[in-house]
């Protein structure tokens, strides 16, 4: 165990994921500081290597050198140190925080302080592998499993369970699946693709709490006092921004370590990016806006000036097809609101044959979103017309914003 200081790094990165990984390999010298013990790797593919689409191997990122399985446990802002749990302390000239954020633990009964057997949450490397490990072990029984949570998170790991050959209930306490990004229609024909792949789809469906016997769960209870039987439990209830160094040390926090346009905390030699940073008030979760502040935070930490905008963020999903019908894949992309307010001008055109549909909503003279769902030629046009943020031409119709790739 070290626990003499080591020489000043230029910087130096608390965690290794996909925002810190990002920035170490855009920034020559830098410390990285890493909890998992595994490689840097990206995230959004979790799904594909629950559902054994890909080895855990396939989705690592490109290497990086990071001290990895060390926690950083205090930041010394005199000082410019930081200390980690094998008692090395790191000092540093600028500190970037990248620590992310945890999956968010409802309070359900029977639901503790340590989770009971069977019972997962969905959110890193090895929650997945131990997630696909307990599956494999239910090998020809059919395993129940009951994924609470009806956001991306939650589609995703329902459907990686049942292509893994999971009995599979997904509950959803909101109106339909995926709020934050889809409107009602989308979110019908994605319950409708989950069904076809064998997903039992609640919504509306609030959770009471877990029914274990023997530090397992058996079963999960709503609050109409039904259960559902399950020997598997995902938690897919949302995330939380990891801010405990952040507070501890004294920086600005509110829902997140706040940042500037320069990705600056309130301590000028600290900077804050990807899940855990909060800029002009809005926590992004998502990891294309973790990728972008990484790469403006490489050009600050360069002497080079850049400001960091914030994101419209794209979300994009696929959800394959059954293994009978590999081609029954479901594309998704939503930008922007799916919500429209008073006033706001909406068309949608929908295909239920072909299970396609589009929705765009104008606000004003601006595209203020849009939600495809099986057929994505006109979600680039859409796309660069959302993200660039100009009024519309006088000439162009809504109709056309939809249908200028040929439509339907």
């Amino acid at each position: 165990m070290r626990t003499q200081t080591e020489n000043a790094a230029r910087v130096v990165v608390i965690g290794a994921g996909m925002a810190g990984a990002r920035l170490a390999a855009r920034v020559p010298g830098v410390t990285v500081i890493g909890e998992e013990t595994h490689a840097p790797y990206n995230r959004v593919l979790l799904a594909e290597v629950l559902a054994g689409r890909y080895a855990a191997e396939v989705i690592a990122l490109p290497p990086t050198e990071v001290r990895r399985g060390v926690r950083a446990v205090r930041i010394d802002r005199a000082d410019r140190l930081v200390h980690c749990d094998d008692g090395s302390v790191v000092g540093y000239e600028r500190l970037v925080l990248a620590t992310g954020s945890n999956p968010v633990l409802p309070p359900l009964r029977g639901l503790g302080t340590t989770m009971p057997d069977g019972v997962h949450a969905f959110r890193t490397l090895d929650d997945c592998l131990a997630l696909r490990e307990a599956v494999g072990r239910h090998t020809g029984a059919g395993v129940r499993a009951v994924v609470i949570g009806g956001g991306l998170l939650g589609v995703s790991a329902a459907r990686a369970l049942a292509e893994c050959g999971a009995q599979v209930v997904l509950a959803q306490q909101g109106e339909h699946l995926m709020e934050r990004q889809l409107d009602a229609g989308s979110a019908g024909l994605l319950r409708r693709h989950l069904e076809t792949l064998g997903v039992e789809v609640h919504t509306e469906c609030r959770v009471r709490g877990l029914r274990c016997a023997d530090g397992a769960v058996r079963a999960v209870e709503l609050a109409d006092g039904y259960e559902l039987a399950a020997e598997i439990t995902v938690l897919a209830c949302g995330v939380r921004p990891r801010t405990g160094l952040a507070q501890a040390a004294g920086l600005d926090v509110r829902k997140g370590v706040v940042v500037d346009d320069e990705l600056r905390t309130s301590d000028p030699y600290i900077h804050a990016v990807g899940d855990c940073a909060e800029h002009r008030g809005t926590l992004y979760g998502l990891a294309g806006p973790a990728l972008e502040q990484a790469d403006v935070l490489a050009e600050v930490l360069a002497g080079r000036p850049a400001r960091y905008d914030g994101t419209r963020a794209l979300t994009r999903l696929t959800l394959h097809g059954p293994p009978a019908d590999p081609a029954g894949a479901l594309d998704l992309a939503a930008f922007g609101v799916s919500r429209p307010l008073p006033g706001d001008d909406v068309v949608r055109l929908a295909d239920a044959t072909r299970g396609a549909y589009r929705a765009v909503v104008v606000r004003g003279d601006r595209l203020a979103g849009g939600v495809l769902l099986g057929d994505l030629a006109a979600v680039g046009t859409l796309a660069r017309t959302w993200e660039d943020d100009e009024p519309l031409p006088a000439e162009t119709s809504l109709l056309h914003l939809l249908t200028n790739d040929g439509g339907f």
